[in-house]
């Protein structure tokens, strides 16, 4: 049913929304008014940085934001004469504060800075930089897609005006997401035409998605499921990140401590990253049969698109050594216990072409008792 209208179908859609927004809430450590539902987190960035364009024409972002981030910014800057100021990183792919702040000015309509880079993994000093926004009166934006779900992120006691999420990164369904928005702040929405979202994004929302997103929330947020899940996560990349140290030819980037704990980057000597990505996974262990008998080079993945490889002929033994570390880990991952269905799904969740397996897990009651009904 429609959310917006006010028969009983409609009705049931409307409290499963907002359960599911408070779900959202709760993770990020926000109010559920602050939650605006969006397509995912490159319109929730592209929301904060155009709907905030009118307040100033600087622009303050760092080198290694999300292309989201710098194509958005850049589109006002073709088309709106914006200045976009860049801010460098020191060589873990980390800002300073300080030079945050010294690029800030009386016009500057929005500074963006990503919880934890996506490529190396490396965390910003977010609560440093909000601080000193605060004191400068300046917005600020934070791209939060891959750090939601796996740190803790309190929205509120840090003082963020806006943040971008994602729900995919964090066991939702890819095509939602939602941009967090300090509660007395307006900003001009990108899409208009209706009342939706408190009159902060157009067009009837997307129920099912909302209710999965809410749902992978409200599972993190269980108890200490987060933190379990971190720690976890962190223990497998710390024991990659030895194994590689130990290998010739790999370098590790990115912060040593200040990491997300679910990501590892590392560079190998004379390969190119795309030759490794166009190689099927399916030929790993004929790459291993083979290629490594004649001293060649080895490819293997781990995890959620980890890599390593070994082109040293005296790493055949350490070689194999990681195969099998990576055999064993994707083992006990295939054997962990799954998240558990509830038997029954929604009525208002049945037309949906969501995987019902996730529609179905950990639904809250309340959202399940009322849209059975």
């Amino acid at each position: 049913g429609d959310p917006g209208r006010i028969h009983a179908e409609g009705m049931r859609a409307r409290v499963a929304l907002e359960d599911a927004r408070a779900a959202v809430a709760h993770l990020l450590g926000a109010r559920p008014q602050e939650v605006v539902f969006t397509s995912g987190a490159t319109e929730a960035i592209a929301t904060a940085v155009a709907g905030t364009a009118a307040r100033g024409r600087r622009i303050v972002v760092s080198a290694v934001e999300h292309s989201a981030v710098r194509v958005a910014a850049g589109r006002l800057a073709d088309r709106h004469g914006h200045e976009v100021v860049t801010v460098g990183v020191d060589e873990a792919g980390r800002v300073d504060a300080d030079e945050v702040l010294a690029a800030v000015d009386d016009d500057t309509a929005l500074v963006n800075l990503q919880w934890g880079n996506h490529e190396v993994g490396t965390m910003q000093p977010v609560a440093e930089v909000a601080a000193a926004c605060r004191e400068r009166g300046a917005l600020l934006h934070v791209d939060a897609a891959q750090a939601a779900g796996r740190v803790p992120i309190a929205f509120d006691d840090l003082g963020i005006d806006l943040l971008s999420v994602s729900a995919h990164k964090l066991g939702g369904p890819a095509g939602t997401g939602a941009l967090l928005i300090r509660r007395g702040l307006r900003i001009e929405p990108l899409l208009v035409g209706g009342d939706q979202e408190r009159a902060r994004r157009a067009g009837m929302e997307d129920v099912p998605a909302a209710v999965a997103f809410g749902a992978a929330c409200a599972a993190l947020a269980d108890g200490d499921r987060l933190a379990i899940e971190a720690a976890d996560a962190r223990r497998r990349a710390d024991r990659l990140r030895r194994g590689l140290t130990a290998l010739p030819g790999v370098h590790l980037y990115g912060h040593a401590d200040l990491h997300l704990p679910h990501l590892v980057c590392a560079g190998i000597d004379g390969i190119e990253p795309q030759a490794l990505l166009d190689i099927p996974n399916d030929t790993f262990d004929t790459l291993v049969g083979a290629i490594a008998a004649v001293g060649g080079r080895v490819l293997a993945f781990i995890g959620d698109g980890l890599l390593a490889v070994f082109i040293d002929d005296e790493a055949s033994t350490a070689c194999r050594r990681f195969l099998r570390a990576v055999r064993e880990s994707q083992a006990r991952l295939a054997t962990s216990p799954p998240i558990r269905p509830r038997p029954t799904t929604p009525r208002v969740l049945r037309n949906s072409s969501m995987p019902l397996k996730l529609l179905r897990s950990h639904l809250p009651a309340r959202i399940e008792a009322l849209a059975c009904g």
